[in-house]
C-alpha cells in the first residue's frame, strides 16, 4: 500500500478552481439560466418615510424598449437589449456586451400608492419614484403585553 502524504493547499487550490469555473461561467455567453444573471439590471433600493426610490441600471436601451409594471408589493422591469448588425471587411469582431430579453422582478418592502409613480431615465439610469400608500404612512402597530402571575 502506498503513502499518500495530505497537502491541505490541494483542497484550497480544488476550491479555487471551483469558483473560477463559477464565475467563467457567469461571464460566458450560454444559453443556461445561471447565465442570465449577468443579463438582468443591477437595482439600488431606498427608502424614506414617504416613498420608497429605486434606481435600474439599463444602458444602451431606448425609454421606448423597457416594459415597467408597478403593483402595491413589487416593480417587474422587462426590456430587450437588441444587436447592432455591423459588417467588418478583412477582420474580427469580439464582443462582451449582452444582448437579449430580460425581466426582473423586485419586490418593495412597503406597499406602495402605483397610481402615482413618477419614472426618469437619463444616461443609462432609470430612477423610480413610488409613494407610499397613506396606511402605510400612518401605520401604528399596538403591541400587548400580556403579564402572567408567577
Amino acid at each position: 500500500m502506498a503513502l499518500i502524504r495530505y497537502n491541505p493547499w490541494h483542497e484550497v487550490n480544488a476550491l479555487q478552481r471551483s469558483f473560477n469555473r463559477l464565475f467563467d461561467d457567469m461571464i460566458a455567453p450560454d444559453n443556461s439560466d445561471f447565465g442570465n444573471i449577468s443579463k438582468v439590471p443591477a437595482a439600488e433600493l431606498s427608502e424614506t418615510d414617504n416613498a420608497v426610490n429605486l434606481k435600474l441600471e439599463v444602458p444602451g436601451m431606448n425609454a421606448k424598449d423597457l416594459d415597467i409594471q408597478v403593483t402595491e408589493n413589487a416593480v417587474s422591469i422587462r426590456g430587450e437589449r437588441k444587436e447592432e448588425t455591423t459588417t467588418e471587411e478583412n477582420g474580427t469582431k469580439r464582443s462582451e456586451f449582452r444582448y437579449g430579453k430580460f425581466e426582473r422582478v423586485i419586490p418593495l418592502p412597503a406597499r406602495i400608492q402605483n397610481t402615482d409613480v413618477k419614472a426618469d431615465y437619463k444616461d443609462g439610469i432609470l430612477n423610480l419614484h413610488l409613494p407610499k400608500a397613506q396606511e402605510e404612512k400612518n401605520k401604528v402597530v399596538k403591541v400587548n403585553l400580556e403579564q402572567t402571575d408567577a
